[in-house]
């Protein structure tokens, strides 16, 4: 989920459709929690594997070129102000995120899923080890919720500790391939990757790994991550433009539809493979071919983008108030009797986002990029 910086030609497109792909994990997790024959974006969890091949596109295109002795002096990049830029750029949401994970977790009542009451103690090692990115051991004391989740503070965060090792790989490894033995490494990882979500080895039904560490989750979302960010890097390497009209309004209809199919049963497994490794890269290289014609579609685009990270960074604490008042994991209430407060969670959170942003990230990372 990261953002093109300094003087180059900015994607706005990629920044737009980041945003309509976080809005779309909005609705899929307002949904999660009821039966899976109510949900209407039936692989809203598919979007964190578009995420990072934007991300890849994005990290190779704004940095590939800034390292070596080569480089202006002011645009040069080591290893370690790499790592600062990425810090800077991703901390301060997780952070935010993890305080609104305490306060809605207390707001809840401070107890596990099944009821049982936890240690305040128990809570402070939770966000100890969610500060340094540490994931939970299922079943420990501080898997505050009980259900296993690498991060019970926040869940979706399990994407961002990927996000952080897709990071490191690039800054230690990636960027010093080169771009045939990146395309090899490419077609392995796609390779052992389709093997994988194929044979559905988690036993889920679909490719949704990696949020815990149980099974083979661990490994399931570090492929999960890998590939799709490596194939990412490989095109903004390769990236020719081709000319298409309308490529925003395209691409977002054809990624609103794949991430709404629903539930394929036996070729469920073989349909999120094929969009991973073939519709998304697809749709992220359309995006990059196109542009935006005026100033209302840029200002859209941009508004998508800048609130994309926030909201997918800040939003799942709402919902487990959104969860504990709905009565998981029975679920006691329906859609059709909780739907105007599904409509304001996802407008309060939209809002959340535009205000941390303003307010709270923007500000800080200005700070601290200062102080670099």
């Amino acid at each position: 989920m990261a953002t093109i910086t300094d003087s180059k030609r900015h994607y706005h497109l990629l920044d737009g459709l980041r945003g309509v792909a976080a809005l779309m994990v909005i609705i899929y997790h307002l949904f999660e929690c009821f039966p899976a024959d109510t949900w209407i974006i039936g692989h809203g969890y598919l979007a964190v594997d578009f995420f990072f091949i934007l991300s890849g596109f994005v990290v190779g295109y704004a940095y590939d070129d800034r390292w070596g002795e080569t480089v202006p002096e002011h645009k040069r990049l080591n290893v370690w102000s790499f790592f600062k830029r990425r810090l800077i750029r991703l901390h301060p949401m997780v952070v935010l995120g993890i305080a609104l994970g305490v306060l809605t977790f207390f707001i809840q009542g401070g107890t596990r899923w099944d009821g049982t009451h936890v240690t305040i103690s128990a809570v402070m090692i939770a966000v100890l080890l969610h500060l340094f990115f540490i994931p939970e051991i299922p079943g420990a004391s501080s898997d505050i919720r009980g259900n296993g989740e690498m991060f019970p503070l926040n869940g979706p965060h399990w994407s961002l500790f990927f996000e952080y090792i897709g990071n490191i790989f690039y800054a230690l490894l990636l960027r010093r391939l080169p771009t045939k033995l990146l395309t090899l490494w490419v077609v392995i990882l796609g390779i052992a990757f389709a093997v994988l979500g194929v044979s559905d080895l988690a036993g889920y039904g679909n490719i949704g790994m990696g949020w815990t560490l149980e099974g083979v989750n661990f490994w399931g979302g570090l492929l999960r991550m890998m590939f799709p960010f490596s194939c990412g890097l490989l095109m903004s390497r390769v990236f020719k433009p081709m000319k298409i009209r309308g490529a925003f309004w395209i691409c977002t209809i054809l990624l609103v539809i794949f991430l709404s199919i629903p539930n394929l049963g036996k070729m469920n497994c073989i349909y999120e493979v094929t969009c991973v490794i073939v519709v998304f890269p697809l749709i992220v290289y359309m995006a990059a071919s196109g542009t935006t014609t005026d100033r209302a579609s840029t200002s859209l685009c941009r508004f998508l983008g800048d609130i994309s990270y926030p909201l997918y960074a800040v939003h799942y604490p709402f919902m487990y108030l959104f969860y504990y008042y709905i009565g998981f994991p029975e679920t006691w209430r329906t859609p059709g009797e909780t739907w105007m407060l599904m409509v304001a969670l996802a407008v309060g959170n939209v809002l959340l986002a535009y205000a941390a942003l303003k307010l709270y990230d923007e500000p800080l990372r200005k700070l601290l990029s200062k102080r670099k």
